[in-house]
């Protein structure tokens, strides 16, 4: 895969805050048995994402974590910097350090578009499209 496996759940939590209707906290451990994703990784992610002001986070009774802004206004390229960083977007395909416009290696030219095209998709895709386009097409975050 193109992320992480953090970056992957971080998306995959984002998307089920994203999904709930209610506004109300969630708990971390709901989420995480919901997604079937370990408590203590999703908890690191979590912590990035309050850290960087894409989720608020509650302690005590009633708390639990909620979207910082409306789904509308977070975009996957938002999420995927903040756990991944953008270094993928800037990096050679072959990890060649000195890769370059001027010295490129063999996919430099196919691999910088590509990285752009990516980069304008997340850039440009919010969390509450794509929710939308996961109900359009019958998906579901979570299965039983």
């Amino acid at each position: 895969m193109l992320f992480s496996k953090a970056c992957e759940y971080g998306i995959r939590a984002m998307l089920y805050l994203a999904s709930q209707e209610d506004g109300q906290p969630v708990r971390v451990r709901e989420i995480a048995e919901a997604l079937k994703i370990p408590v203590p990784f999703l908890s690191k992610i979590v912590h990035s994402l309050s850290r960087n002001h894409l989720i608020h986070s509650q302690k005590g009774p009633g708390g639990g974590v909620t979207l910082a802004k409306p789904p509308s206004d977070i975009t996957m390229l938002q999420v995927v910097e903040v756990i991944d960083g953008l270094d993928l977007f800037q990096a050679c395909a072959l990890g060649i350090p000195h890769c370059s416009d001027d010295f490129p290696c063999p996919l430099h030219e196919k691999w910088g578009t590509l990285r752009s095209e990516i980069h304008d998709m997340l850039a440009n895709r919010t969390l509450d499209q794509v929710i939308d386009q996961l109900q359009e097409r019958g998906w579901i975050l979570v299965r039983d």
